[in-house]
C-alpha cells in the first residue's frame, strides 16, 4: 500500500519540474530556484514515504512470524 507522504512527494516533484521549466522559459531565475527546491523537497518526501512504508512491513512480517510461533 503506498503512503500519502510518496504521492505527495510525487506531485511536489512534478510542481517543481513545471515551475523549474517555467523559470527557464521566461528567464526567472527565482522561478528557477523555486522550481528545484519544490522538485528537492518532493524528491524527498517521497523517500519518507518509502522509509515509513519500508518500516511498516517490516513491523507487519514480524508480527506475522510471531504470532506463527
Amino acid at each position: 500500500m503506498t503512503n500519502q507522504d510518496i504521492i505527495e512527494g510525487q506531485v511536489k516533484q512534478v510542481q517543481g519540474k513545471i515551475e523549474d521549466a517555467y523559470g527557464d522559459l521566461t528567464n526567472s531565475p527565482e522561478h528557477d530556484a523555486h522550481g528545484k527546491a519544490t522538485e528537492a523537497a518532493g524528491e524527498v518526501q517521497e523517500g519518507v514515504g518509502h522509509i515509513k512504508e519500508a518500516i511498516q512491513n517490516a513491523v507487519k512480517k514480524a508480527e506475522l512470524e510471531s504470532s506463527a510461533q
